[in-house]
């Protein structure tokens, strides 16, 4: 199966004191606010770290489900929390904490399974990635 996915980003102004917007080919963020206080401080809007660590959570405890019917158990539920660390201007680390309840499945048999996910979900192998950039610019 191949496919693609955009987001889009609009900035205006400087990096501390601008401001912008993030839109998903889905709809679901349309025009989202980001803000450098958004980033780094508390205000209302989103940025590119919660951002990493929804994709991750999400696509890790999806790929487990799959995991967990291919051995012949469906999951009550799965919940992933994924804690992405920035650190002077990089991110190295993101822990993911989970939570799940599979009847009749053991610790031992969920555990592997969950390492295996975690190895093996799209968003932990672009971590990894090889990242092309296609520019155009206006003067």
């Amino acid at each position: 199966m191949k496919f693609n996915r955009t987001a889009k980003a609009h900035w205006e102004g400087g990096g501390k004191d601008g401001k912008g917007t993030l839109t998903t080919e889905s709809g679901v963020l349309k025009e989202a606010p980001y803000a450098f206080k958004t980033r780094f401080e508390d205000a209302v809007g989103t940025n590119p770290e919660e951002l990493i660590g929804a994709a991750h959570a999400g696509c890790f405890t999806m790929q487990l489900s799959f995991f967990i019917v291919e051995e012949g158990f469906t999951a009550e539920s799965l919940d992933t929390q994924a804690r992405v660390y920035f650190e002077d201007g990089s991110i190295p680390q993101i822990e993911l904490d989970l939570k799940g309840k599979v009847p009749g499945m053991d610790k031992d048999k969920f555990n592997e399974l969950a390492t295996k996910s975690k190895e093996n979900c799209p968003v932990s192998k672009l971590l990894n990635a090889d990242i092309s950039l296609k520019t155009s610019f206006e003067s």
